[in-house]
């Protein structure tokens, strides 16, 4: 037997509501599957169990805030109840009510509202945001509204920063790469594609510094224990804008197993899923560095703070036209501005400032990042 424990989401979570389960007693689950909604300051948030095994027991009713190491549920990897469950179909227990499908922000609204949602939908209909629109119940005022989702957002940001600034010593450096070989090459190999296939300015971005990030590692990890831990995989958080305002910066899974065009794919996969409020746990739990981009606000210069326990931030700002000076003449190029912020009791200047040079020259060769 082993606990299904509320999982911590990020250093600025302490607790969060398990909004619904998506398993019953007796389910089967594998490694990876989606078994419940949380609601946190980052938005709705969908669980993963991370072992093979059965559903015993469900611990918590929905709707509970639980801080984080709560046990939600308990789970059984034996062999013997595998086999039993086979042969023997499980009591459903725990939750008995009609199973309802709704997206994570009907299912919010529909809270908002005060609708029972079987009174809209059933057993074969997903409820999507656009069904709670023409509902014509409205909510009873309350004397006293609670936080937004937006509020509890500024509020967790507030909260991570706030140790940023008081535990992490920074240092900054910054350099202006010449993007025109980099983009001339990308407009190449976008005329052979789909439009729907075509990658991005931001996507070759993300993989050049994750390419770069296998040969300067030291970037990639945490601060945890006074230990500086340098991880293999990486997994960076990439600054996403929410269409109602904030950046949420999920977490792009193994994108040192990723070429140019998976890169692009997952990215915009990430994007849609962000933006909907779909992402998985692990996606807002394990970035091993964040990699921000405020180009399209037409920000030149990033100088990012570093959101711990990581190590490390990596900024883009807008690419534009500037004069470019080489070999003595003068021209106009299109370039970027790279910043780094890292934490110096993990690297010095001279690793970032290493990161920075490997970063300009990959992007001056970017045939290596197919």
């Amino acid at each position: 037997m082993s606990e299904f424990l509320m999982p911590s989401l990020g250093a600025d979570m302490e607790s969060a509501v398990l909004m619904e389960w998506l398993v019953n007693v007796g389910d089967k689950v594998t490694k990876g599957q989606i078994i419940a909604e949380l609601e946190t300051s980052k938005g709705v948030i969908e669980i993963e169990v991370f072992e093979d095994g059965i559903i015993k027991e469900l611990l918590v009713e929905p709707e509970t805030e639980c801080r984080v190491g709560t046990p939600l549920a308990i789970i059984s990897t034996s062999k013997a109840d595998e086999q039993k469950s086979k042969e023997i179909k499980p009591k459903k227990e725990g939750i008995t009510k009609k199973r309802i499908k709704a997206s994570p922000a009907a299912r919010k609204r529909a809270k908002e509202l005060g609708v029972e949602l079987t009174a809209l939908s059933d057993e074969k209909k997903t409820l999507h945001l656009k069904d709670l629109e023409t509902k014509e119940e409205k909510p009873k005022r309350k004397e006293k509204a609670g936080p937004s989702s937006a509020d509890k957002m500024r509020d967790a940001i507030a909260a991570a920063m706030s140790r940023s600034n008081e535990d992490i010593p920074h240092y900054y450096l910054s350099t202006m790469i010449n993007m025109s070989t980099a983009l001339s090459w990308l407009e190449e190999q976008n005329q052979k594609r789909s439009i729907k296939s075509r990658i991005l300015p931001a996507a070759l971005l993300i993989r050049a510094s994750v390419k770069v990030l296998q040969e300067v590692p030291q970037l990639n990890g945490f601060w945890q224990e006074g230990k500086h831990i340098i991880k293999k995989e990486i997994h960076p958080g990439v600054a996403i804008a929410l269409r109602k305002g904030g950046l949420i910066t999920p977490a792009l899974l193994n994108a040192h197993e990723l070429n140019l065009d998976e890169t692009m794919e997952k990215f915009g996969d990430l994007i849609n899923r962000t933006r909907s409020g779909k992402l998985k746990g692990s996606e807002v739990s394990m970035q091993s560095i964040t990699i921000t981009n405020l180009g399209d606000l037409g920000v030149e210069k990033v100088f990012g703070v570093i959101y711990p326990p990581q190590v490390a931030i990596i900024g883009f700002g807008k690419i534009h036209e500037a004069p470019w000076a080489q070999d003595d003449t003068i021209s106009v190029r299109k370039v970027v501005q790279a910043t780094l912020a890292g934490d110096h009791r993990a690297t010095d200047g001279r690793t970032g400032a290493l990161f920075l040079d490997k970063l300009d020259k990959i992007l001056q060769n970017p045939k290596e990042l197919l």
